[in-house]
């Protein structure tokens, strides 16, 4: 028992340090392998078959009671969290994280994604990319329909920076039929408010890039076509909550955080507050940008809130400090927008994404990317525990992955996931040579980066602080920044009609099951609109067939 206890606390000591110098992460990284191996590689615990058997048993009743019990009702309201960049990669490396974080091994964590009993793939190609970008991927899971590369909230007729092709091409955000159907709707985001993914939820453009009105190309000021940021303010007053980055695309003039720093001025052209105009004709209604005003703002007497934290993207949670005025993370910004969008008998639409989980990756820094990403968990913890989930249909997924890989040779149970891997130890345990060169390596590598040292050999990185958030990875390509990847990424979802996330899908699917769970758009006529949405009803005569089919699948398992 002793030994056993022995381990455990060695465990957590490691995962506590992982955060310190290198020189301490290195020397923990070869105990964390010298306890795993003097000790058979696991905690005493998980070498009996029986804790293994009952877990697995545990299981296969959770899987039955859910298989008994999907939710049929209507979703009174639809949560979306969409993690930027976050593919299974970035998953898997950030629940060890959070597991080391809490003084754990790591790899035994369960995310709270990790929780939600639905769970599927969706392919994230564009109609005309291999690879995708957030602007298509967005349109697809948000408008219910695939792009082109770049496009956001248009169809496939529409090509990027082709104003022209844009009119007539317009589609509908699952925000924007939420908003026709009477519901309160609201954008969180970590980047700036007309980035990519935050834009589909409004905007109809022929480029992402054109989020201010200066960004807009001649063509596109010929043919009328209007800025990310315009389409918000004139096109979109209903939208109660917007939580975010990008203030420099509102306004002209100094910037009132950062008033002697000329790159953060506000870059219109036209001259236009946008701020004060979103604010006319509102009652009940803020706008702050800075932490100390959001945490004075009252949900119960607010009905519309506008927050804009940085004049670009919201700082990285390794960038922030603990004082009062620092701006809100982003399980901040998720619990005070639900607590404004709930008042609504009718129910509401959420859209909540960690969106610099992406840019860390493009960064090649990985502890930033991850410590986003274990942020972003952060936020769906708060939106679970803060929701009804008998009514309230939670989605988390990802836009696209990265190159970003996590493994090698001697990764022992409870290496700190930002350590480094010994190159030695299959030369001296094994007499295999599989590091030619002889230089430790990080578990965390990119295929492509800005890690990468073109003008000499792979870097030796043994006096180098691996677990510093502005650390580079090491990549297999010199790129300026770090590529988005190709593969699938995971749809997770639990309450109202998430069993239907169940295989492989297309991307512009998740829109769809969005708009058939809550009676939206094309669906409404689903619905059975004379039961009270609010009792949980389940569906009409459509869903009549699904409900029987059940039962008899059922009674067949029964016997």
């Amino acid at each position: 028992m002793a030994g056993t206890t022995a381990v455990l606390v060695a465990y957590s000591l490691l995962a506590v340090l992982v955060t310190v110098k290198s020189g301490s992460v290195d020397e923990h990284a070869h105990r964390a392998r010298s306890i795993t191996r003097e000790n058979g590689g696991a905690p005493e615990r998980e070498k009996n078959p029986q804790f293994w058997n009952n877990m697995a048993k545990n299981s296969i009743q959770d899987a039955l009671r859910i298989q008994r019990s999907h939710n049929m009702k209507i979703a009174k309201n639809v949560v979306m969290f969409l993690g930027d960049g976050m593919g299974v990669v970035t998953v898997t490396s950030a629940r060890i994280l959070k597991g080391q974080n809490a003084g754990n091994p790591g790899e035994e964590t369960v995310l709270t994604m990790d929780t939600l009993p639905h769970v599927a793939l969706s392919k994230t190609y564009n109609i005309d990319a291999q690879t995708p970008d957030s602007a298509a991927t967005a349109t697809a899971y948000l408008c219910g329909v695939k792009a082109a590369y770049a496009t956001v909230g248009v169809d496939g007729r529409a090509w990027n920076k082709d104003c022209s092709s844009s009119k007539g091409a317009e589609v509908q955000s699952i925000l924007a039929l939420a908003e026709s159907a009477g519901k309160s709707t609201g954008v969180v985001t970590t980047a700036r408010m007309t980035h990519a993914t935050p834009a589909a939820t409004y905007a109809h453009s022929a480029s992402r890039e054109w989020e201010a009105d200066r960004d807009l190309s001649p063509e596109a000021v010929q043919n009328d076509c209007k800025d990310i940021a315009t389409q918000l303010v004139d096109d979109n007053p209903g939208i109660e909550v917007l939580l975010g980055g990008g203030r420099r695309n509102f306004h002209t003039g100094t910037d009132p955080e950062y008033p002697d720093d000329p790159g953060s001025n506000g870059v219109r052209s036209d001259g236009r507050n946008l701020v004060q105009d979103w604010l006319v004709g509102k009652t009940s209604a803020r706008y702050v940008w800075n932490g100390t005003d959001f945490r004075t703002v009252n949900p119960q007497t607010t009905d519309y809130l506008l927050g804009l934290f940085e004049p670009s993207h919201m700082k990285y949670m390794t960038d922030r400090d603990d004082s009062p005025s620092e701006e809100p993370t982003l399980a901040e910004m998720t619990r005070t927008a639900i607590q404004i969008l709930q008042k609504n008998r009718n129910g509401f639409f959420l859209l909540v994404e960690g969106g610099r989980i992406d840019h860390g990756h493009h960064d090649g820094k990985a502890v930033k990317a991850l410590t986003e990403a274990v942020a972003f968990d952060d936020a769906i913890k708060v939106g679970k525990d803060m929701l009804n989930l008998e009514e309230t249909l939670i989605i988390v997924t990802a836009d696209h992955g990265h190159t970003v890989s996590f493994g090698g040779w001697d990764t022992a149970r409870g290496s700190p996931v930002f350590g480094k891997l010994d190159p030695d130890y299959f030369v001296e345990s094994e007499g295999v040579n599989l590091v030619p060169d002889g230089k430790p390596y990080t578990a965390i590598q990119y295929g492509t980066g800005p890690g990468y040292n073109i003008s000499a050999p792979r870097e030796d990185i043994t006096n180098v602080d691996t677990a510093h958030p502005d650390y580079l990875q090491q990549s297999a390509v010199p790129t300026v920044v770090e590529s988005h990847g190709a593969e699938d990424v995971a749809i997770f979802a639990d309450g109202p009609m998430a069993h239907l996330f169940h295989g492989v899908h297309e991307q512009n699917y998740i829109a769809h099951v969005m708009k058939y769970a809550a009676c939206l758009g094309e669906y409404a006529e689903d619905c059975d609109r004379e039961e009270r949405v609010a009792s949980g009803t389940a569906r009409g005569s459509f869903s009549t067939a699904a409900v029987l089919s059940s039962i008899f699948l059922q009674l067949v398992w029964w016997l």
